[in-house]
């Protein structure tokens, strides 16, 4: 059997960013983290039985949509243990939210092909393969933004922004961003928990332009994907309030369009 420290190996922050609290200001130096190593938990291996499928939502013309069976419940313990291993924040690194809105516990870490390759592998064919002209780049970004909610911890409503794509050095020291020519244009919400772990709340509600909303509830495993960016064709959701004992757990995960070098 493999020592705890075999399967978690030590962690260190690969970058510093300022980093927006909840009820308002900054704490200068927000790490971003990465593991000494790559966790054995988190080399995801073929797995014959999962299924993935996607499931589009209505939304009057805005793209959204979920696709289940991403993770095996065990990949997504996973997760969330090293999310824990690194440590959740009231403050969020390189986020800039008002006071109010993100009111929920923070962490980021860079992540490695052997967590998101094979995931990304699982799916890739229920992704839209281009997006404002743009083809789908054959990876996700390696930054991993992951947000617990405890007892009443909520995320109110808002649009995410675009990112570029992140990964890790070579000797694992610093967080590398990538070029211009790669953008996010996906959101990826990975749930990791829900309502049949224990998990009381905690829907992920998507607004139309004339104001209807749907409702997503959690599903361990599944991933809910939505239009981002600050155009009129980006979803605004929330994540709803969280009421019950059991922490729900959350990670954004970037689509990313482009091609490197164009």
């Amino acid at each position: 059997m493999e020592s705890p420290l075999q399967i978690w190996p030590g962690h260190h922050p690969v970058a510093y960013l300022p980093g927006s609290l909840p009820m308002g200001g900054v704490v200068p130096m927000t790490p971003v983290h990465a593991f000494d190593s790559v966790p054995t938990a988190l080399q995801l291996q073929q797995q014959p039985a999962l299924q993935p499928r996607r499931s589009d939502i209505d939304l009057g013309g805005l793209l959204a949509f979920v696709i289940d069976q991403v993770v095996t419940p065990a990949e997504a313990d996973a997760m969330v243990q090293a999310s824990e291993q690194c440590g959740y924040r009231d403050e969020a690194p390189g986020i800039a939210t008002p006071p109010g809105m993100r009111m929920n516990k923070s962490v980021h870490w860079v992540a490695d092909t052997e967590l998101l390759g094979p995931m990304f592998a699982r799916i890739a064919h229920l992704l839209p393969p281009v997006l404002d002209g743009e083809p789908l780049f054959a990876a996700f970004s390696h930054r991993i933004n992951m947000y617990r909610y405890d007892a009443n911890d909520v995320f109110n409503r808002h649009t995410d922004g675009n990112w570029p794509g992140y990964s890790l050095s070579p000797d694992r020291s610093t967080m590398l961003e990538w070029g211009p020519q790669l953008l996010s244009g996906l959101t990826m919400l990975l749930y990791l928990n829900g309502p049949a772990e224990g998990v009381v709340g905690g829907n992920t509600r998507l607004f139309t332009r004339d104001g209807r909303f749907v409702d997503v509830s959690p599903v361990k495993g599944s991933a809910l994907f939505f239009r981002h960016g600050f155009g009129p064709a980006s979803v605004v959701h929330e994540g709803c309030r969280v009421t019950g004992a059991v922490s729900k757990y959350v990670a954004r995960i970037n689509v990313m369009y482009g091609e490197p070098g164009s």
